[in-house]
């Protein structure tokens, strides 16, 4: 999590030459581009993410995501999804002194 914040709101200088050097056809002003239509769209930080960091995850979006494969038939109903899961390691925050 603290990468991405730093990627987001600190100094990319390191990956974006490392980003540049294995896409030789990404420029400086491409880079920027991204990076804030990631942040207007909110691809890595919107949502949970705001005040739990990012990487959130909860209980209710998980059961939702759940059900959605339930309804498209992609996985059977009656999982105790519960048991498949741990949220003992995100929610911590981390990296949210980093956003700016």
């Amino acid at each position: 999590a603290k990468g991405w914040y730093k990627y987001l709101y600190g100094d990319n200088k390191a990956a974006n030459d490392m980003i540049k050097k294995d896409n030789p056809d990404m420029s400086d002003e491409q880079i920027a581009f991204s990076i804030e239509q990631m942040k207007k769209f909110g691809l890595a930080d919107s949502g949970d993410t705001e005040k739990l960091g990012i990487g959130a995850m909860t209980d209710a979006r998980i059961k939702s995501f759940y059900d959605k494969m339930v309804k498209a038939k992609v996985t059977p109903a009656g999982i105790d999804i519960t048991k498949a899961y741990t949220l003992a390691f995100v929610n911590k925050g981390v990296g949210l002194e980093l956003k700016k």
